[in-house]
């Protein structure tokens, strides 16, 4: 083979490879970029479950937040209406003992 003819056969190898690796960084750029969107899809898609199970648990610590509000309130209540009944029941034998003592100290100055 003649010396040209070498030469012009090793340039294209060359073109050649320099297609091969152009084509290679071409789809390795394109796999990256397609890696990346994955990957933001994938960031959005765990935000927004994380979101949704943020939302779901605030509802049920605000339903349970509610409820035991509720119990103390009825819990109140009826302390409230246990000590208003024991207060009456007093009521009668206080204001009898008050009334003693102011006639005994009536009679204990005359």
């Amino acid at each position: 083979m003649a010396r040209p003819e070498v030469l012009d056969r090793v340039k294209e190898a060359e073109r050649e490879a320099d297609e091969i690796i152009e084509e290679a960084e071409a789809d390795r750029e394109a796999r990256i970029a397609e890696a990346r969107e994955r990957a933001e899809e994938i960031r959005e898609e765990a935000r927004a479950t994380a979101e949704e199970l943020r939302d779901e648990r605030l509802a049920e610590a605000r339903e349970e937040i509610e409820a035991e509000r509720e119990a103390i309130i009825a819990e109140g209540e009826a302390d409230r209406e246990k000590l208003q009944a024991r207060a009456r029941e007093r009521m009668e034998p206080a204001v009898e003992r008050v009334v003693d003592l102011f006639e005994e100290a009536v009679d204990a100055q005359t």
